[in-house]
């Protein structure tokens, strides 16, 4: 087995290490931006119960660049993300295949899959709002479109309004309301913030908790990584310091993201890559996967983790096809620069 992949390792190793198109009947290679910590058991599993060796390359960035300089000779089979954006990209791209496959199409609901069955979401998130527990009443806000009311004036938090999770969740909003609506939405939830978009989700939550402001938007996931944090016990009262909204329960539902995966369009073991996509949707895997990163998984009528049980239970779901969420982060990405979003 050429050294660019090593067993079960996960290295992010120069673009310009060369890879040949060489595959073996026992193995699989994948390019992951998913975390050692997250993916590794299911894998272990996998071989395990199949006896083909996963091979991993992990990186956070540049695996979709990656694949593109090596073209024909990638040794890749299998893309794993950690969001809809570089499925969608790698897609675009023309880096991706179509996988006709029956097991996934029952284990995974339509809207968190490629029409074209280019790609697969393997877990979910929802994008929560976080409320302080001690400045806003239970039920005071319920919906995204609340969060431009101007009674919440200097009193909201977010990350970059370029980031990933909040483009995706603007073109949720472009989806359900239209571009003119939703540039009056954003301009009212810009002129709310209590300070200019910065950090990650965990620090709009740390802010809630130190008084800088009453409310923030954050991945659901984040909760309990904080709340269960034994490293850093302080994250634990950020935490405890916030209810936990899901928006939009009356109507279409809480926006929701996906982790996902992606057949390569060279794979050279394509069988065996179908075969890991097809493990990873299946009930055993999606419940450790899952339960990883506090996610929920994609597959119904999965058993989810004692914690997302005990801290928020079931809710509604907004059934928007991710794809169309997707093609409009355009269009999002525009609204954010006219508004100013990050200013």
């Amino acid at each position: 087995m050429q050294n660019t992949f090593k067993k079960l390792a996960f290295i992010a190793l120069p673009l310009t290490i060369a890879a040949t198109s060489v595959s073996a009947a026992s193995e699989v290679n994948i390019y992951s931006y998913r975390q050692q910590f997250l993916i590794q058991p299911m894998l272990e599993a996998f071989t395990a119960e199949t006896g083909i060796k996963a091979n991993v390359v992990f990186a956070k960035k540049g695996l979709i660049e990656r694949l593109e300089h090596e073209g024909k000779n990638s040794p890749a089979d299998l893309l794993l993300t950690s969001d809809i954006s570089p499925l969608y990209y790698a897609v675009a791209t023309g880096l991706t295949q179509a996988v006709d496959s029956e097991v996934l199409e029952q284990n995974i609901p339509e809207q968190f899959r490629d029409p074209k069955d280019q790609w697969f979401g393997l877990t979910t998130r929802a994008r929560l709002i976080y409320a302080s527990k001690d400045r806003v009443a239970q039920g005071e806000i319920t919906s995204y479109e609340e969060l431009a009311d101007p009674k919440w004036k200097g009193r909201i938090c977010t990350r970059s309004g370029k980031h990933s999770y909040n483009l995706t969740l603007i073109g949720s909003m472009i989806a359900q309301h239209g571009e003119a609506d939703t540039e009056q939405w954003l301009t009212g939830l810009k002129a709310n913030l209590a300070r200019k978009p910065q950090g990650n989700d965990r620090a709009q939550v740390k802010a809630v908790k130190e008084g800088v402001c009453d409310l923030a938007l954050g991945n659901s996931y984040y909760f309990g990584k904080m709340i269960t944090n034994e490293k850093q016990p302080e994250q634990k009262e950020w935490a405890n310091s916030v209810n936990l909204v899901f928006p939009n329960q009356q109507d279409r539902g809480t926006h929701m993201s996906i982790s996902g995966a992606a057949l390569t369009k060279y794979a050279p073991n394509k069988e065996n890559a179908i075969k890991l996509m097809e493990f990873l949707s299946e009930a055993q895997s999606q419940a450790m996967y899952a339960e990883a990163n506090f996610e929920f998984p994609v597959r119904p009528n999965t058993k989810r983790s004692a914690l997302i049980e005990q801290y928020m239970g079931e809710f509604k779901q907004d059934s928007v096809s991710l794809q169309k969420v997707a093609k409009l982060r355009v269009d999002a990405a525009k609204l954010v620069d006219k508004v100013g979003f990050d200013n």
